[in-house]
């Protein structure tokens, strides 16, 4: 009797391995790096913080973060030593969890103000940042910006180290007239599989996250 209800007991455990399901890995851990030097006044923050969470909050932003089950998080940064891990890393496994960390992005206070642009040292503490999430399949940083580097070390050799060490950097360049920012990103800041993402200004700076989020995130859905 004692070796019957062994062998079913048995019998159960080995059926629970074949069938069981395992759970999803980590596609990208995608980590949103936000300017917010004193080139940024108090409403183009608002502009940045709102337009970040409006696109996380768009069905088609929400439906390809779970789909590769991604991680957020939020640094902000402005002069030397002076950036911030102000949302730390998130999975995004479910709707809600999408709508929390949108929550928490919209009420985000700003981390500096009245600072220099050191966006070397922005990229170097971002890459940092991924130690927490190991897992994950690509490391991105979300970069954005509306000035040139005016202080602290070399962005582009920055970057050059983030691409040495896999992390893959994107831009979105904040143009006021022409594309000088875009540019300067192109050959300065995003890494070689990279790209850069031209907001016409701050007003066009939600639709350029969402897309520029959506593009990042394009290999989960092919």
């Amino acid at each position: 009797m004692l070796k019957r209800i062994r062998n079913q007991v048995l019998g159960l455990s080995l059926a629970a391995t074949i069938f069981a399901v395992p759970a999803m890995s980590c596609d990208t851990a995608l980590l949103l790096s936000i300017d917010v030097s004193s080139s940024i006044d108090a409403g183009e923050y608002r502009l940045q913080i709102d337009g970040l969470a409006d696109a996380l909050l768009d069905p088609e932003v929400i439906d390809t973060l779970l789909l590769g089950q991604s991680a957020l998080a939020v640094v902000q940064w402005s002069g030397v030593n002076r950036q911030g891990l102000v949302l730390g890393w998130d999975r995004m496994t479910s709707v809600e969890a999408v709508q929390d960390f949108a929550t928490r992005t919209r009420t985000l206070q700003r981390a500096f103000v009245d600072s220099d642009t050191a966006i070397g040292d922005a990229i170097r503490f971002s890459v940092r940042q991924f130690s927490e999430v190991a897992d994950c399949n690509r490391r991105v940083i979300d970069i954005s910006g509306d000035g040139p580097q005016n202080a602290g070390i070399s962005a582009l050799i920055a970057s050059q180290t983030a691409e040495a060490d896999g992390v893959i950097i994107n831009g979105i360049a904040i143009e006021s007239i022409g594309v000088a920012m875009t540019n300067y990103y192109r050959r300065t800041i995003v890494t070689s599989d990279g790209f850069v993402e031209t907001a016409r200004g701050h007003l066009d700076y939600p639709r350029a996250i969402r897309q520029k989020i959506l593009r990042e995130l394009a290999k989960v859905t092919g």
